[in-house]
């Protein structure tokens, strides 16, 4: 992989920096119904060049890694890594995403353009269980408890802002539990 940021990032290229914001709402799946944590984050998006794949496509490639605290005891409830990738031949947007509960997630989804209300990057991507394409992968004991069916992912950039709203629908506690985050952000740097 290269290491600079004169690539085509495509729609990806208002993700690079580091983002901050403490508007964030998890509404989670709990025994009794469901359990809303208020919380912030950090996250820092790294360009990480082009990468040839069977030396016909060509990806631009950006690592991250998020990190998100509860606001009641500002402790680590969520730490996630992953890569964006950006097909501009396809028009494919990609984000690969690992938690440590032993879930990884391949999204993707067609960019066409996409635009906000007020201009900025809208970026849509998605997985279901079963996708010949875009799948979800689990350890046996997630699968058998806490089984994620379908990720959503909508990201908004533009202005040094960024928002996104993320849905996992989850089978859990003997049902399906729709299972979101969401949150406002500020460009650091």
């Amino acid at each position: 992989m290269s290491e600079s940021t004169e690539e085509d990032y495509g729609p990806l290229k208002g993700l690079i920096g580091i983002w901050k914001g403490d508007k964030g709402l998890d509404v989670a799946p709990d025994p009794e119904g469901t359990e809303n944590n208020p919380y912030y984050e950090t996250i820092n998006y790294e360009a990480c060049g082009d990468v040839s794949n069977a030396e016909t496509q060509v990806l631009s490639v950006i690592h991250y890694r998020q990190i998100v605290k509860r606001k009641a005891d500002n402790k680590v409830f969520h730490d996630q890594t992953g890569y964006w990738m950006w097909d501009p031949e396809r028009l494919l947007v990609m984000h690969s995403l690992t938690i440590p509960r032993a879930v990884c997630v391949l999204a993707g989804g067609k960019y066409e353009g996409g635009l906000s209300v007020e201009g900025d990057v809208l970026i849509e991507v998605a997985a279901h269980v079963g996708d010949e394409n875009w799948s979800i992968i689990q350890s046996p004991f997630m699968a058998e408890n806490a089984r994620t069916t379908a990720f959503n992912q909508s990201v908004t950039v533009g202005d040094d802002k960024l928002s996104y709203a993320q849905t996992m629908m989850v089978d859990i506690y003997g049902k399906t539990f729709e299972h979101t985050d969401q949150n406002e952000l500020e460009r650091l740097s």
